[in-house]
């Protein structure tokens, strides 16, 4: 195996169950790599590649992540408590059953991520984009700091389906509101109408 360094080739490695804790990987290829039960609390992982890399149960907490590249990672069950993903890119990862209470995904790739059964709470998602990804519907999501795109995005999509049960009816303010999400104003999601608007059309 090549030697552990910054900006080291580490593809394809096995380090399942390692002790990587403290260790400076920034900007290091770990494709593939199988990182499988293995510590990494408080690493430097900075711009590391780790595509497709498998950190099933592995230890993240307190790892810097910023702007690495995790696209179609394995990180289930994984411990990313207070983890620094700002800008880092999630796209296609798995993060069933991952913990991710108070970490920073600021500005992170999210799109097509697998959020079922994420514990979410406390963590600070501002500018993520969440295009196409599944947000989990359970007590793992309360208390997420979101921002006001997200905001829209989350209230189209239950409005969606629920307008019927609400009571009362919107306002114009607020349907204007609602109706400024991004995949509305493009045409790809239909625009929220109170209930009785829509039984007459």
């Amino acid at each position: 195996m090549n030697k552990i360094e910054p900006y080291g080739d580490l593809q394809g490695a096995n380090l399942q169950g390692a002790d990587l804790r403290w260790v400076n990987l920034q900007g290091t290829d770990l494709q593939t790599a199988d990182l499988q039960g293995a510590d990494l609390q408080d690493a430097n992982l900075q711009r590391a590649d780790l595509r497709w890399a498998n950190l099933l149960g592995a230890n993240l907490w307190r790892t810097d992540l910023r702007w690495a590249n995790l696209q179609g990672a394995d990180l289930r069950w994984v411990n990313l408590r207070w983890v620094n993903l700002q800008g880092a890119d999630l796209r296609w990862a798995d993060l069933r059953w991952a913990d991710l209470r108070w970490a920073n995904l600021q500005g992170a790739d999210l799109q097509r991520t697998d959020l079922r059964w994420t514990n979410l709470q406390k963590a600070n998602l501002q500018g993520a984009d969440l295009d196409y990804s599944s947000w989990p519907l359970w007590c793992g999501s309360q208390n997420v700091k979101i921002d006001e795109k997200q905001a829209k995005q989350l209230l189209a999509h239950a409005f969606s389906v629920s307008i019927k049960f609400w009571p009362g009816v919107l306002t114009e303010e607020q349907l204007r509101w609602i109706n400024s999400f991004h995949r509305i104003k493009t045409k790809e999601f239909k625009e929220v109408k109170n209930y009785e608007s829509t039984s007459r059309s």
